[in-house]
């Protein structure tokens, strides 16, 4: 039988279990409702109907008026059509031949006699009635405790069937599944001999036949590839070998798996034979290696020397995955976890060396530049001095804008010569002790008369009782000039700028908001990049594209950090943190 029958007859039981017992429960209930339903609709009537005609009695006095007649009549009638007892119809003549005598006689004796007949025939009416009742709630009582112990033994049988279901019935589709799961454990530990064998027959029968085939082939391919891999193996060794790059391997057991003579080389290993060789071992006498092997090199150049030269090298880590290659199907992966790694020195001393002497080429052309610079603005002084010749309207804008140039490019003179000594690590910092607000201070008369040109505001806050920061203070008020120059350059006119200073946990931010168009989110994360501009809509002058990578370097370089938010249409903030002064 197939598996899917299976699941409907078994699914086809449980659910005819479980209707046959909510049908069995309904009769019983209909079956005890209807039986509360008589004593409520016949019996309370009754007794209802005695009470109303005996309200009559106490509350008027003999004789009877009209009202009242009619009103006891009214009652004795219901009574006389709600006959549903043995007795009660004598108990209800009786009572009507009372009524008859206390509306015809006129005699005060006569009159109570009829009276006490009528309180004796409704007595024996209440009585009739009062003990049906407690008949018929004895047999709802009993009714009930038939009904209990009825369903208490078909509940206890359902309950025995479905617990024998659910614990029987689910080993039918597990049982072949922890079969199967073994045999692809088997097989993922390279136990090809493994064969699965189902006495059924139905779909896991069809599964083992063909996992029992899988077996087979994969024994088969294993053993016509083992020279193939060999051949493999040894032409991927032979590659590694002759790679000019150092490279070697580390298994999941951390012993070397292959390295490359260029590698033995440059680490300083001199053993022909390295393969199997514990890395615990090897380290212990190899400070170089024990660094590379650790992560200590990743992600920076550094210098070896090498045969008596210094040359420099990148270190690149790759994670070894182990495939399983088919002979159909393709590579296939089945592990995922790193069964070791790979170790690549790549060298790059031309590149470095090429970098130094682009640094040094900035440097000197940036030196260089800065005589004829000079030698220009004084000759420009000299030029609009009034002392040497008036000059006519137009050739005033144009010494304004030889001024202007001769600014810019001095301002970008300088910004390379910075670059120039950040790159060759030659920065030097000055840290002293300093008061936040007199950066600020110093930063914001910097640029006072920018602003006051274009009409901008300035607002500042400093909050009382800030720490002192641990700084170079004429590189972090150039960092602040800078962000506040920026601002000013893309501020629209007569708006404002936000400066403001506070403490966050051991650091003091320094942030600069401005209200222009902001930056788009494409060029964000380039912003800091040197020689990186965000590109202009003709309106505002692009600057060198160095400015916010030297604020950058200056600021990591005192240990803080440096950012931006903006959005467009917004405005932008660039803060930096420095970390305080410590008690």
């Amino acid at each position: 039988m197939k598996v899917k029958n299976k699941l409907r007859l078994g699914f086809g039981f449980l659910f005819l279990v479980v209707l046959a017992f909510g049908i069995l429960s309904l009769i019983f209930i209909n079956r005890l409702s209807t039986g509360a339903k008589v004593i409520l609709q016949d019996n309370y009537n009754s007794l209802s109907f005695t009470r109303e005609m005996r309200s009559v009695l106490d509350e008027n006095k003999l004789p009877l008026n009209a009202a009242a007649l009619r009103s006891f009549e009214k009652q004795l009638i219901a009574e006389e059509h709600n006959i549903t007892e043995p007795g009660e119809r004598q108990a209800a003549t009786a009572l009507r031949n009372a009524f008859v005598n206390l509306r015809q006689k006129t005699d005060l004796k006569d009159l109570q006699q009829a009276e006490l007949e009528a309180r004796r025939s409704l007595r024996q009416v209440e009585i009739v009635n009062m003990r049906a009742i407690t008949n018929k709630n004895a047999k709802a009582n009993s009714s009930v405790d038939e009904a209990t112990l009825v369903l208490a033994l078909v509940g206890t049988f359902t309950f025995l069937v479905l617990f024998s279901f659910s614990v029987n019935f689910p080993g039918i589709i597990s049982g072949p599944l922890n079969a199967l799961l073994v045999g692809i454990r088997e097989i993922s530990q390279q136990n090809y001999n493994k064969r699965i064998h189902f006495t059924q027959n139905d779909e896991f029968a069809e599964v083992a036949e063909a996992f029992n085939d899988m077996a087979t082939r994969l024994n088969e391919w294993q053993n016509s590839n083992l020279s193939t891999v060999m051949s493999d193996k040894l032409r991927i060794e032979t590659i590694i070998e002759q790679m000019q790059d150092a490279i070697f391997g580390i298994d999941e057991k951390q012993e070397i798996l292959f390295i490359n003579t260029a590698a033995k080389k440059i680490l300083n290993i001199s053993e022909p034979k390295m393969e199997d060789r514990s890395v615990a071992n090897i380290i212990k006498s190899n400070e170089l290696f024990k660094s590379i092997v650790d992560g200590q090199q990743t992600g920076k150049p550094f210098k070896i020397v090498v045969e008596g030269q210094n040359s420099h090298f990148q270190l690149e880590t790759r994670e070894i995955n182990v495939p399983n290659i088919g002979p159909d199907t393709g590579p296939v992966r089945i592990a995922n976890k790193s069964a070791g790694k790979v170790y690549i020195l790549k060298n790059i001393t031309e590149f470095k060396e090429r970098d130094e002497a682009k640094t040094n080429f900035i440097a000197t052309i940036s030196h260089e530049l800065k005589t004829p610079i000079s030698a220009i603005k004084m000759s420009l002084k000299l030029l609009v001095d009034p002392r040497v010749g008036a000059l006519n309207k137009e050739q005033q804008q144009l010494a304004k804008h030889i001024e202007e140039d001769s600014e810019r490019l001095l301002k970008i003179n300088s910004e390379l010569l910075d670059i120039s000594q950040v790159e060759t690590g030659n920065i030097q910092l000055n840290f002293v002790a300093s008061n936040p607000d007199k950066i600020v201070d110093y930063a914001i008369k910097a640029v006072r008369f920018e602003a006051e040109q274009k009409g901008v505001t300035i607002e500042h806050s400093v909050p009382e009782n800030l720490p002192e920061v641990n700084a170079d203070v004429e590189k972090t008020a150039w960092v602040l000039i800078n962000f506040l120059s920026n601002a000013l350059r893309y501020s629209p006119a007569k708006s404002k700028i936000e400066l403001n200073l506070s403490l966050k946990g051991q650091h003091i931010e320094f942030s600069v908001r401005d209200f222009g168009k902001g930056v788009d989110p494409v060029y964000q994360k380039r912003l800091f990049d040197r020689y990186f501009q965000v590109p202009t809509d003709g309106q505002n002058k692009s600057g060198s594209g160095l400015g916010l990578a030297i604020s950058k370097d200056f600021i990591e370089a005192q240990g803080g950090s440096i950012g931006l938010e903006s959005e467009v249409g917004e405005g932008s903030r660039f803060y930096f943190n420095l970390p305080v002064t410590k008690a």
